[in-house]
């Protein structure tokens, strides 16, 4: 038996408690027969965190998860909060988890599983496989920058400001993750930015560029995040591994999601330079369908798989998650967001308990 791996679980909001649930029954079954021994702590983080304690990421859960070896979060937020001022509302608490924890690389997959080829909203010739995989800047940008607020202007009126702002060394740092990235994929990186316009991404393409000399096995093309917005519905085959800023990341990974059929199957990793990484669904807490069994677990189970592979140096574990996520599929599993003629609907209990009979096989 190896070291204990310590995980901290942020359930959060809405369907997070339910398919937190299977991830862990999942990563429970698997460390038997892995001979691998979990320790999981359970912390406060979102709207849950805003009820007990009132803020959305206390302190005692950046603790936790800073003591441990990977966090596994799944989804936080709901109509209830969606009131409170923005420094009190759960998705503020996701920005300062990933700052609290020096997360600034999101890596976000996009692949189309042949299973669910016709679950997509696109033609099958468009998106037959179709493998992407988005790097996201994640402590800078926009998001992070300053000035920002809503200000009171000299002739009464309110103008809001937000600043996007990048130095060259967080621009280097994202873009040797995504240079890396490409290495072990395809070897081809294109970049996304607004050079045409904005000084902020003519920097981010200079240093890009640049870095690219260091990475000569690599492809490096650049589009502008309209165009590449664009080209991802069009001709998304074209594209392997993609860098971008916060919040042209937070879009086009998005898009690239629903090009598999369904956000409720992708999984995503933050990383640092060091430390614990945070691994979550890209989907969000779905409040309209919380307490049903109506969730896909399916991108929680991922990102448990994911976790595995880049936070706990676990890949025969990952492997197997997968595996068994693939044989649930053929096997006709489906939950209603990926439903389709033929197949066998499950909730979300159901679908774990497919993929615990998957496991024992």
């Amino acid at each position: 038996m190896t070291a204990p791996l310590r995980i901290t679980l942020l359930p959060g909001d809405g369907i997070g408690p339910e398919i937190m649930s299977v991830a862990v029954s999942v990563l429970k079954q698997v460390a038997e027969q892995q001979n691998l021994e979990f320790e999981f702590t359970e912390a406060l983080f979102g709207g849950a965190a805003i009820d007990e304690t009132g803020a959305p990421v206390p302190e005692e859960t950046l603790t936790a998860c800073r003591q441990s070896d990977a966090v596994m979060l799944a989804s936080i937020g709901g109509y209830k909060w969606d009131t409170l001022p923005r420094s009190q509302r759960p998705e503020t608490g996701l920005l300062g988890l990933r700052a609290g924890l020096s997360l600034f690389a999101n890596l976000r997959p996009a692949t189309i599983l042949p299973q669910l080829l016709s679950a997509s909203s696109l033609k099958p010739e468009v998106v037959e496989g179709v493998d992407i995989m988005v790097v996201r800047e994640l402590t800078g940008g926009i998001y992070f920058g300053s000035p920002k607020g809503i200000f009171e202007t000299e002739d009464g009126q309110q103008r809001g400001v937000s600043t996007m702002a990048y130095s060259s060394s967080e621009i280097d740092r994202i873009g040797r993750v995504a240079f890396e990235a490409a290495q072990k994929r395809s070897a081809r990186l294109c970049s996304v930015d607004k050079a045409n316009v904005l000084e902020v991404s003519q920097l981010w393409r200079d240093r890009i560029t640049a870095l690219s000399a260091d990475y000569s096995d690599v492809e490096l093309s650049h589009l502008y995040v309209d165009n590449a917005a664009m080209q991802l519905v069009r001709a998304p085959k074209q594209f392997d591994t993609i860098v971008t800023g916060n919040l042209f990341g937070d879009i086009l990974s998005d898009a690239a999601a629903m090009l598999t059929g369904s956000i409720g199957m992708l999984p995503s990793a933050s990383l640092g330079e060091s430390g614990p990484g945070v691994f979550e669904p890209v989907h969000g807490s779905a409040p309209d369908i919380a307490g049903q069994d109506k969730a896909n677990p399916l991108a929680q189970v991922l990102s448990a798989a994911m976790m595995l592979r880049y936070g706990l140096s676990q890949p025969a574990a990952a492997d197997q998650i997968e595996q068994a996520v693939l044989t649930v599929l053929d096997q006709g599993f489906r939950t209603g967001d990926i439903m389709s003629e033929g197949m066998k609907a499950v909730g979300c209990q159901g679908m774990g308990e497919a993929l615990q009979a998957a496991l024992s096989t």
